[in-house]
């Protein structure tokens, strides 16, 4: 999985995930999944805590959704990638402010009080934000 854009940065987090894996393996429980899964797991949110990190968010936040969605590349996977469900697609018909909201959250590991907060939007406006994009997503994909 690519979440980060950086080769040093995507190392660094690497280095945690496994440094992570190898101090927490008793937590591994095979009966809830494959190594796997519990690998990529700890990938995506070491990922993503390192991008929420203020050393990464003082780079900018201009990138693009299509920046940072990446698919696990990986023979045995039957996962299908981002752009194989046409998520991309099915963004772009949110609003700007919609989709803004969506990939501040979900694509770049904000949360809705650091979306508030730096870009000085009232913090009610986006949790209205991202209720109404969820649920206009939701009756696009189903």
């Amino acid at each position: 999985m690519r979440i980060v854009k950086s080769d040093e940065v995507a190392q660094e987090v690497l280095h945690d995930v496994f440094i992570k894996a190898w101090k927490n393996i008793h937590a591994y429980n095979a009966e809830k999944g494959r190594l796997y899964t519990w690998l990529v797991n700890i990938s995506r949110n070491a990922s993503i805590d390192k991008l929420r990190s203020k050393e990464i968010k003082k780079t900018g936040k201009t990138d693009s959704v299509s920046d940072n969605v990446h698919t696990i590349d990986n023979a045995n996977s039957t996962e299908l990638s981002i752009d194989g469900i046409g998520l991309e697609k099915v963004l772009d018909k949110l609003s700007g402010e919609l989709r803004f909201v969506i990939d501040q959250m979900y694509f770049k590991g904000y949360t809705q009080t650091e979306i508030a907060e730096e870009f000085d939007i009232p913090l009610g406006t986006v949790k209205t934000r991202a209720r109404t994009a969820m649920r206009t997503l939701r009756e696009l994909l189903l």
